[in-house]
């Protein structure tokens, strides 16, 4: 397969460089990036100036890589409308350097980049890891990545269908197993601290934990059971059960 690999952590992250270290193996891979961290910048793009593209080299891998001072839904719409010429079998987008599970969908820039190939309609995966203490498995983590996508392949993935995945930060032999669910629910007890204060300006730095809410047969509930989540997306975010009721308004 022909693979555009993204993440919002940037070129020189660890998680994009082990999954392209492990993909290339199999795939034809093509690596377009962020310059710079992004997190958390959800499905934003830049147009208020131009975007500058660098070619570069990533030392152990021999695929194709450009980075881009964007976002990285800027980095696969360049990629698509510039910079790789013919068919892009899936992207993927990640290694995340954390989770994204729940309501983090909607701010995540791993996702976000995922979403933005369905556009395209090109099938995608948003792949986050857990990290606890800086512990990092980035070569599990893109192990399963490549079960995944073999499995995509073998069932004819849809042209535009998105899988989030979220996989723990527990040894191998303790993951049960790869579980599709949907989105869960999550809550921040978040906080904003005063760090700075000078003249008419004031600097709050946000602060906050996560607050699961317990949703049956969802990603933050299975996640926590040792389970690989697998969540299939879709940048449609009409609420159809009240379509009716609010069209009745009118």
């Amino acid at each position: 397969m022909r693979l555009l690999l993204t993440n919002d952590d940037g070129i020189n992250a660890r998680g994009i460089y082990y999954l392209a270290k492990e993909l290339q193996k199999y795939h034809e891979i093509i690596i377009v990036a962020p310059d710079n961290e992004r997190s958390a910048c959800g499905h934003s793009i830049t147009l208020t100036r131009p975007l500058i593209v660098r070619g570069t080299k990533l030392k152990g891998l021999k695929s194709k890589a450009f980075s881009v001072d964007g976002t990285p839904a800027d980095c696969v719409k360049v990629a698509i409308n510039k910079l790789i010429d013919g068919k892009i079998d899936m992207v993927i987008s990640g290694i995340n350097k954390g989770l994204n599970l729940g309501a983090d969908i909607l701010y995540s820039g791993t996702v976000s980049a995922a979403i933005e190939a369905s556009i395209y309609k090109i099938p995608s995966m948003a792949i986050s890891m857990e990290i606890e203490k800086g512990i990092e498995n980035y070569d599990m983590a893109s192990i399963y990545v490549g079960q995944l996508l073999r499995k995509a392949k073998e069932n004819n993935i849809k042209n535009d269908m998105v899988l989030n995945v979220n996989i723990p930060l527990i040894k191998e032999n303790e993951i049960k197993g790869f579980k599709v669910c949907k989105i869960g629910s999550t809550w921040y007890n978040n906080s904003y601290i005063e760090t700075d204060r000078k003249n008419n300006e004031t600097q709050y730095e946000i602060k906050g934990a996560l607050k699961d809410i317990y949703e049956e047969d969802s990603d933050t509930i299975y996640f926590r059971e040792g389970y690989i989540t697998v969540t299939p997306l879709h940048y449609d975010l009409t609420n159809f059960k009240i379509l009716k009721d609010v069209s009745q308004w009118f």
